[in-house]
């Protein structure tokens, strides 16, 4: 088996709504669902989370696959010292994915032309996820 690191990202109650936000925003195609209704398992001792609540879930953005969960579902998510970085096919898909990711979001650095891409920018959107979007080489 290849060794693969990937993004799990953890929406303590809003991962259902986070799904639907990147299947509409980026294109994303959820792979899985898996509720804590369907785990023959207990729950963990402590950790009551409602049944309809995510346990774990695929996405994937381009040939990216990304996993998420609503965790314990506290509804108090952080996501802090990681961005996700999302390469656009060019300056006008950066701009569609930046313009959608910061709809509801907080831009960090607006996307602009730079030395190192036509198109770069920042924005944590409006789950607080951090992404950096880019498109194109050097300009």
């Amino acid at each position: 088996m290849q060794v693969q690191v990937q993004p799990y990202l953890f929406f303590d109650g809003r991962c259902e709504e986070a799904l639907q936000f990147y299947g509409k925003q980026l294109d994303a195609k959820v792979e899985r669902v898996m509720r804590y209704s369907e785990s023959p398992e207990p729950p963990m001792p402590g950790h009551q989370v409602p049944g309809d609540k995510v346990m774990h879930a695929s996405f994937r953005i381009g040939d990216t696959q990304v996993l998420a969960s609503d965790g314990f579902a506290s509804g108090k998510p952080k996501f802090e010292g990681v961005s996700l970085a999302l390469t656009a096919r060019d300056d006008a898909q950066a701009k569609r994915f930046f313009n959608a990711l910061a709809d509801g979001g907080k831009v960090t650095q607006p996307l602009v032309k730079t030395f190192f891409s036509s198109s770069f920018g920042m924005v944590s959107d409006k789950f607080g996820v951090h992404w950096m979007v880019i498109a194109g080489g050097p300009s």
